[in-house]
């Protein structure tokens, strides 16, 4: 009879328990490992054969087969080795164990017997606590970490010999015990906080608007302005995540192997700045076995892209995705995986290429700057296509009452602060508009005809207006310089 020894896998951000059967059958000495494992899995092999034989006992010499059930899922890691072992050992009679079903087991084994850390232990654990598993063997490593979930009882160890003894009922192993101050990560020097930031009192107004509606976010200015400064600061504003929301965000850092201090839980938002060369799959999250992206890496948190126009137009048109549905599907051979990616995206970039538009330092042509702002058009598509349909739900009286106020707003504004009449604002703003034609256009006879035209639509004050309203002539403080 196949011997059963419990243990868990992973798909996307969740776990799933696998039954490790071991069955030894007469023949040549060998071991196959069935079940769709990656080479992680095969190479198990060769390490749980050097552990037993470190742990004073002597390998069967005979054929052993071992199947990881359900056996239409491709399973990867290293994490299966320990259950294997005691599989074996099991089925060869070397010890025994009374209530083996009740037990899990996760954990990497090295050529001397001992116990290495795995990624990924706490959608397992929580995987076990659904399957009723009383009791998860786990590495020594990992104790923080397991000691997360409630409602199952956690046994680290440092070797196979550990095991062996607490199966055989000669020791109790290790249990955890965790402090409440001891599950948040040790983060408190690195904190950073608002009144480091000197100035900027309108965009740090803007921001905290940002934060408090969970709204998407632009910046654009100078180099060293300080718009990175302020986007590191972003996370220290918003409001605490609850417990299930941190024990989302660890789940999927576990996976990813990027849990700091050792495995504990993520109590602060967290905070990605990918760099700009970064890959369609760093960034979305992809791989032979999918992992998560900076988007997943992001969630709960914030997504700070830096120098936004240099991305590639590949890159930030896949982000749409993602922001809209919250998650990400990543297909491949063996399934397709879900990723959660809740984040507050926030960007950055420089008005030109050399960042200092529209100040006399700048020497960037008009087609440059152009060019430039333009490999964002594709991240600005969707949010000009939301302002022309709330345009198109708005009846004519609405729009005109809108025009006029934007109009009379403007009268208002230059009437006051320099004493001129109605027509003088229309007059200025034309000759405002002529000058930006003359400097964006070299050409003679392309100057003229654009000259004609803004003299024709500065004769019709309202065209004057709505054109302007709906950004398809420069503002008076562009034309002006």
């Amino acid at each position: 009879m196949a011997t059963v020894v419990r243990s868990f896998a992973i798909q996307g951000i969740d776990g799933y328990p696998v039954d490790i059967e071991v069955k030894m059958l007469e023949g040549q000495p060998v071991i196959s490992i069935i079940g769709l494992g990656d080479q992680a899995v095969k190479e198990a092999a060769e390490r749980i054969q050097a552990a037993i034989d470190e742990s004073g006992y002597v390998f069967p010499k005979k054929r052993v087969i071992i199947s990881l059930a359900p056996s239409d899922k491709k399973k990867s890691g290293s994490h299966f080795d320990l259950a294997m072992a005691v599989g074996v050992l099991c089925q060869n009679g070397d010890i025994g164990v009374k209530n083996l079903k009740e037990y899990g087991f996760i954990g990497e084994l090295s050529l001397d017997g001992r116990l290495r850390a795995c990624r990924g232990i706490l959608p397992m654990i929580i995987a076990g606590q659904k399957k009723g598993i009383k009791k998860i063997i786990v590495p020594e490593a990992n104790l923080k970490e397991a000691g997360l979930v409630h409602g199952v009882e956690i046994l680290g160890f440092h070797d196979l010999t550990g095991v062996i003894r607490c199966l055989e009922g000669k020791t109790s192993g290790v249990e955890i015990h965790v402090d409440e101050k001891e599950k948040s990560l040790e983060e408190s020097g690195t904190v950073l906080d608002f009144k480091d930031v000197k100035g900027q009192d309108e965009l740090i107004e803007a921001v905290v608007l940002a934060a408090a509606g969970g709204h998407n976010m632009l910046m654009v200015g100078e180099p060293g302005c300080g718009k990175t400064m302020i986007a590191q600061r972003i996370p220290t504003i918003l409001p605490e995540m609850t417990e299930e929301e941190c024990l989302e965000v660890t789940k999927i850092y576990s996976i990813s192997g990027l849990l700091p201090n050792g495995h504990a839980l993520m109590k602060y938002r967290p905070f990605r700045a990918p760099h700009h060369n970064a890959s369609l799959n760093a960034l979305i999250g992809g791989g032979a076995y999918a992992m998560p992206g900076e988007v997943s890496l992001a969630h709960n948190g914030v997504l700070f892209l830096d120098e936004l126009a240099e991305f590639s137009r590949r890159t930030l048109d896949a982000l749409r995705q993602p922001i809209e549905d919250k998650k990400v599907s990543i297909s491949r051979v063996n399934g397709t995986h879900t990723f959660p990616s809740s984040f507050m995206f926030i960007t950055a970039m420089n008005p030109c290429p050399c960042g200092y538009y529209p100040g006399t330092k700048c020497k960037c042509t008009d087609y440059e700057i152009i060019k430039y702002r333009g490999k964002i058009s594709g991240m600005k598509q969707k949010i000009r296509e939301w302002k022309i349909q709330l345009k198109a739900d708005l009846s004519l009286k609405d729009i005109g009452n809108m025009i006029n106020k934007v109009v009379q707003g403007w009268i208002n504004y230059y009437t006051h602060y320099y004493k001129s009449e109605f027509y003088e604002v229309l007059r200025y703003i034309n000759q405002c508009l002529i000058k930006w034609v003359r400097r964006s256009y070299k050409k003679k006879n392309t100057r003229s005809r654009a000259e004609h035209w803004l003299g024709a639509v500065a004769r019709r004050d309202r065209n004057l207006f709505a054109h302007w309203k709906f950004g398809i002539l420069p503002s008076v403080g562009e034309g002006a310089v």
